[in-house]
């Protein structure tokens, strides 16, 4: 269990999982019928199953190409922990367990289901022939908040669908950090990246910009909320300030000539940035 947790980073959930129950729960409210344990569980279990299956499938295509890369080569399946056909059969599991799960939450969310897949585990492909991979990577994880409310509801709402504007932006603009580490690896081997294709100067100024624009719709998305919730306080303002200030603090993080603290710029700031904020709007709700 310990060698698949570590196969698909199960601590990398931290980004998206709370945008999903933010979704869900603005869904309860607006459906009216209070909170459904039943259809919690069957998101949370929905997030964990996408993910497991993407990021397996992510690291059974890439093998080769992490085990030429020094910094992947340690990776479960290049070390040889973990075989190709394993993790191969794990994927496949796992995107049924996802979605035989939709299957019970609603036939939109079923029907769905599909896309999800396609787009998740359809991000591994990229690198090979697009830098936007990073905003397909932005897609999977922006289908989180829309994908939580649609459990409850069955719908669309202008809501959820902004905030997931904000986490495509988010994301992408973090994964773009991220991938300042193989700019010379990528270029070396034909893979695309943003780095790989702008150099890593023009890329740090694309991924501000994904956050400057990410900080303006979630702070549109949160005051739009707290107009339609008379509920919501200064709790939710206070925390939409602070994912703004976590998302440019990762910036004075890293520099084109020093990379060495990407992984606190990456993980810590943005998994703490996305706790607080989606946790606080929901405390702010009930409390």
């Amino acid at each position: 269990m310990k060698k698949y947790l570590s196969l698909i980073k199960f601590s990398h959930t931290i980004f998206a999982m709370p945008f999903a129950l933010l979704g869900f729960i603005l869904g309860t409210l607006d459906s009216g019928l209070g909170i459904s344990w039943r259809i919690l569980f069957l998101v949370v279990l929905c997030m964990v199953f996408a993910r497991s299956a993407a990021m397996a499938f992510n690291r059974y295509l890439d093998r080769e190409i992490d085990s030429k890369n020094p910094r992947t080569a340690v990776r479960e399946i290049p070390a040889g922990v973990i075989s190709p056909s394993s993790a191969l059969l794990f994927t496949v599991a796992s995107a049924g367990l996802f979605i035989a799960t939709t299957w019970f939450l609603n036939f939109t969310c079923f029907l769905l289901s599909w896309v999800a897949l396609a787009v998740v585990l359809g991000y591994s492909y990229t690198k090979r022939f697009t830098p936007l991979c990073h905003f397909v990577l932005g897609l999977g994880l922006a289908l989180a908040p829309v994908g939580g409310y649609l459990a409850v509801t069955g719908q669309f709402d202008l809501q959820p669908i902004l905030f997931s504007i904000a986490v495509f932006l988010w994301v992408s603009g973090f994964d773009i950090i991220y991938a300042l580490q193989d700019e010379e690896f990528d270029r070396e081997h034909r893979l695309k990246s943003v780095p790989a294709y702008l150099g890593k100067v023009k890329a740090l100024r694309l991924s501000e910009l994904l956050h400057l624009v990410c900080s303006m719709v979630m702070i549109f998305a949160t005051w739009r909320l707290g107009e339609e919730n008379e509920q919501l306080g200064w709790v939710s303002l206070a925390s939409v300030g602070l994912f703004c200030t976590l998302l440019f603090y990762q910036h004075t993080l890293v520099k084109p000539d020093d990379l060495r603290r990407v992984n606190l710029a990456f993980f810590t700031t943005n998994g703490v940035a996305s706790l607080i904020f989606c946790g606080a709007v929901i405390l702010d709700f009930f409390v």
